[in-house]
């Protein structure tokens, strides 16, 4: 792969189109104000990233967490852009120079299709299919779509979210460009051919958009005739991915130490443990001459020099594995191969996030309640699809948005219809349909 041809600005569906413009914003800055912008992305604020939703104490929602992992994505593109230009010349001012924008813009949208309540609405979609009612549809849809709702994922769904057509329109008015809709893409194949943790890029419905996105960038696939569809990753999802990896990992301990799960001494330790001894001393000088005594305030300050630290180590490896990269030899993700010290730490935190966060009873809470609502939600509404001349079911189908084919005489279209109208709600508005349909409460006027 070659970099001029992987930054496109061509957006896709309008290629031959040339608007006139009324400002200087370039194509890539276009995408990010447009994603800002979008309903799907405003729905990000009541979705659920690891702990309920604030009551009194603020913790990390889709859409915060979003906007940091986008800072800290413009910080590594910059950064790349700026040391790779002084290696290869011919690279400078060109659209190399705004992969910054270009990365920030697709970590704005790598959460946009992750339903309420996170992996757990990911997994009551799937095993609805698998484990549940759905099972029975199997002998009443092709096997590739099969293999798409049965291994649903936010990911995948995030690519249909940005280029999904109906009717001739996209869903939610959002046209992007050829570079930033390659570079969310981390899992660059189909269902089929998905991971043993069930992890793929694109639905089949979406499969020829993301051909025509590779073929125009040079994303070479790798599969052989006859086998499931993968192709390499566009470069930039490495730096997106880190991005994410380096903020949910920091972020979910400042979280936890708000909300009591971890003590001070607990969150400085496993911080102060991406330094060496000297930087350690230097940190802790800092935070004194500063004047900081809450240990808030603390935990913030150690936060942002990991962070920084983490970023610098994730550009290094970038950089020194550049070729590799463009040739779709490089394997696990830059925070695998950073140094020693640092990687260790960030295992550290991986370890205890693990014990401690993500299996303390508040997450489980919700992701049992999550569950749950995500469960009935799809069993009332693909029964409501499956007979549709019923009053209830009437009822039901009348409350879906006319942007989702929920009406179609095609069962995958209107299964399909249904995945998106639930994947699309917010946590919050996901428990009050829930409600509304069992009876548990009325609506207010």
């Amino acid at each position: 792969m070659n970099w001029q041809q992987l930054i496109s600005n061509k957006r896709l569906g309008q290629e031959h189109r040339h608007p006139e413009r009324h400002d200087d914003r370039t194509e890539f800055k276009r995408d990010y104000d447009r994603l800002i912008f979008s309903a799907p992305f405003r729905r990000l604020q009541n979705k659920t990233q690891v702990f309920p939703l604030p009551g009194s104490v603020f913790v990390h929602n889709r859409l915060t967490h979003s906007l940091e992992v986008a800072s800290v994505g413009m910080s590594l593109g910059n950064d790349v852009a700026r040391l790779l230009t002084q290696r290869h010349q011919e690279l400078k001012d060109t659209l190399f120079d705004e992969i910054g924008q270009i990365v920030a813009t697709a970590c704005l949208a790598h959460d946009m299709g992750n339903p309420p309540f996170g992996h757990s609405g990911e997994k009551a979609i799937q095993t609805f299919f698998t484990e549940g009612p759905g099972s029975d549809l199997q002998r009443l849809v092709g096997h590739e779509f099969w293999d798409d709702i049965t291994h649903f994922e936010g990911n995948a769904n995030a690519f249909r979210l940005l280029t999904h057509q109906f009717e001739g329109r996209r869903v939610g008015g959002i046209v992007m460009t050829y570079s930033t809709l390659g570079s969310i893409v981390k899992y660059p194949f189909s269902s089929s051919a998905a991971s043993k943790k069930g992890k793929f890029g694109f639905f089949y419905s979406e499969k020829e958009m993301y051909q025509r996105i590779a073929d125009e960038m040079g994303i070479f696939c790798i599969s052989q005739p006859g086998e499931p569809l993968r192709y390499v990753r566009h470069p930039l999802v490495y730096l997106v991915e880190a991005a994410d990896d380096i903020c949910y990992e920091i972020m979910d301990l400042e979280d936890a130490h708000k909300l009591k799960l971890l003590s001070y001494d607990e969150i400085a330790g496993l911080l102060l443990g991406f330094f060496d001894e000297t930087a350690r001393n230097h940190i802790l000088q800092r935070i004194g001459d500063e004047g900081l005594t809450d240990d808030n305030e603390k935990v913030v300050y150690l936060r942002a020099c990991v962070i920084g630290k983490l970023e610098n180590e994730c550009v290094k490896v970038f950089v020194e594995h550049e070729q590799e990269i463009l040739a779709g030899m490089f394997t696990g993700s830059l925070i695998d191969h950073i140094a020693p010290l640092q990687a260790e730490a960030y295992q550290r935190c991986a370890k205890l996030s693990k014990q401690r966060i993500y299996r303390s009873k508040v997450v489980l809470d919700v992701e049992l309640s999550g569950y749950k609502i995500m469960e009935t939600l799809m069993l009332q509404m693909v029964e409501a699809i499956m007979h549709p001349e019923r009053y209830y079911s009437q009822q039901l189908i009348g409350r879906v948005s006319s942007q989702y084919a929920i009406n179609s005489p095609d069962l995958e279209t209107r299964l399909m219809a249904v995945i998106d109208y639930i994947s699309g709600m917010t946590d919050v508005y996901a428990l009050d349909v829930y409600q509304k349909i069992n009876g548990i409460s009325l609506p207010i006027v």
